[in-house]
């Protein structure tokens, strides 16, 4: 592929797409990832939900795209953060997310998130996903927080 496809290939929005892209309210993202996501159960320092494989969050081939199992690792990875006790959830410090499998459109998956530490400045959690009926893990995940401490000023 030349140098001018890759280009057009990462540009490939028109007018209409800018505009109607521009016209989204703020914070569009999380409810466009998360609709349709259940909690399943919630305790201190874990959180598992459940959700089926939407066809908004399909990659070319067909199933869940990375971007889209980065993102269940970040906002359910934060969400567990609460559950420990946090006020915040802070800022991503890091993300890792390993592939292992595909999940299709309509399959249910669990994401399970488990804390492995809140301190006063960092939180640390870990995060499954795996199908529902097989216990197949898709991806594990790891994301470290940095949990804004309050300026003694």
């Amino acid at each position: 592929m030349d140098l001018e496809a890759v280009k057009q290939l990462l540009e490939k929005g028109d007018t209409e797409s800018q505009q109607a892209i521009d016209s989204m309210r703020s914070r569009f993202f999380e409810p466009f990832m998360m609709e349709g996501l259940k909690v399943e159960r919630v305790e201190p320092g874990r959180l598992i939900c459940s959700m089926k494989v939407p066809a908004r969050l399909l990659n070319a081939g067909g199933f869940l795209h990375g971007g889209a199992t980065a993102t269940l690792v970040d906002l359910v990875g934060s969400a567990a953060i609460f559950t420990a006790g946090a006020t915040v959830t802070g800022v991503s410090v890091e993300i890792s997310v390993s592939y292992l499998d595909a999940a299709f459109e309509g399959e249910e998956l669990e994401i399970e998130s488990r804390v492995l530490r809140v301190g006063k400045a960092v939180g640390v959690v870990s995060v499954e996903i795996r199908k529902k009926a097989s216990g197949k893990i898709v991806a594990q995940g790891r994301h470290t927080k940095y949990l804004a401490v309050a300026s003694k000023l």
